[in-house]
């Protein structure tokens, strides 16, 4: 049977022991940054591909950088817990793998980061599909902008700056949307509520600079790669305006938990004929090919790991 365990104070734990105080920092204050990978169960191999957990992890560090964190890991280091937690846990299933890193000072009324402790933890849960939704969703652009990069960088995973997308994804759903597009205060579109954006026009892709106040996305660049390598298209890099959206072949967004996501339909416009396009679905089906070991070409993308079984 799985274990639901964490990696929690340098070592493994039952999950229910993995617990902070009340007055831990990063509860009060957003005061952590965190990754999400995908560990992709496949039946045949009977393993949990994870998925470029390496450039997670280098991302991860980029955001202790900017939120002024040490821990005492390398990325290899990194690595090696992942792998163990999984085995240990064995489960044979799709997984999400949850990393942070957090302000684990016991202090409030305190508003800087230096001479503050940080911590490390992991956690492993099953996770099935982010958006439910068969074919291409419904999306509604945000009467919330996005954050600017001088007053939260976006361009890495801080805890509190997810506030932003919370209020946009929230908004989008109770309206009977999907998902929420953002724009910037400029009115350039920056992404959506947890994935980046590609637009397809002439069968040219399009895709927002990080610039543009985006995560610097590890799906955004396996889609690029598989765009360019496989099918031999364009990728631009450059900002793109609302209408263009209305008036694209195809749109799709990237993200961890939700893969490559066709947009059928923006603010009740029709991205196309308002199904999944046909290069966005091709995009769509060799990441899926590749994010479970099955294709070898890509096989440097993934780390197979084989589950305890007791």
């Amino acid at each position: 049977m799985p274990q639901e365990l964490a990696f929690f104070r340098g070592g493994f734990v039952p999950i229910e022991e993995a617990n902070v105080n009340i007055k831990t920092h990063a509860l009060h204050y957003g005061t952590a940054v965190f990754e999400g990978m995908r560990g992709n169960w496949n039946e045949d191999k009977e393993q949990i591909f994870v998925f470029r957990a390496r450039e997670h992890y280098n991302r991860l560090i980029q955001g202790c950088k900017i939120m002024l964190m040490d821990i005492p890991y390398s990325v290899d280091d990194l690595l090696d817990i992942t792998w163990e937690l999984i085995r240990r846990s064995g489960y044979r299933q799709d997984l999400y793998i949850r990393p942070i890193v957090y302000k684990s000072e016991e202090l409030v009324a305190n508003l800087r980061l230096q001479d503050l402790d940080a911590d490390f933890a992991l956690i492993t849960v099953p996770f099935g599909n982010y958006i439910e939704v068969e074919g291409a969703i419904r999306c509604k652009t945000s009467s919330w902008r996005r954050i600017d990069d001088n007053m939260i960088p976006p361009r890495v995973k801080i805890a509190g700056h997810y506030v932003n997308s919370i209020l946009a994804k929230t908004e989008a759903t109770l309206a009977g949307y999907d998902e929420a597009i953002f724009m910037n205060h400029d009115g350039s579109i920056s992404e959506g509520s947890g994935e980046n954006l590609f637009m397809i026009t002439n069968g040219v892709l399009t895709t927002p600079p990080v610039s543009d106040n985006n995560l610097t996305g590890i799906t955004r660049d396996s889609a690029w790669t598989l765009a360019t390598q496989e099918l031999g298209l364009d990728v631009v890099e450059r900002p793109i305006r609302r209408t263009e959206l209305y008036l694209a072949d195809e749109v799709f967004l990237t993200g961890t938990a939700a893969h490559i996501t066709p947009v059928g339909q923006l603010d009740e416009r029709p991205i196309g004929d308002g199904e999944v396009g046909p290069i966005t679905g091709q995009i769509r089906d060799m990441y899926l090919g590749s994010i479970r070991g099955d294709n070898d070409k890509y096989s440097h993308w993934c780390e197979g790991i084989v589950p305890n079984v007791e």
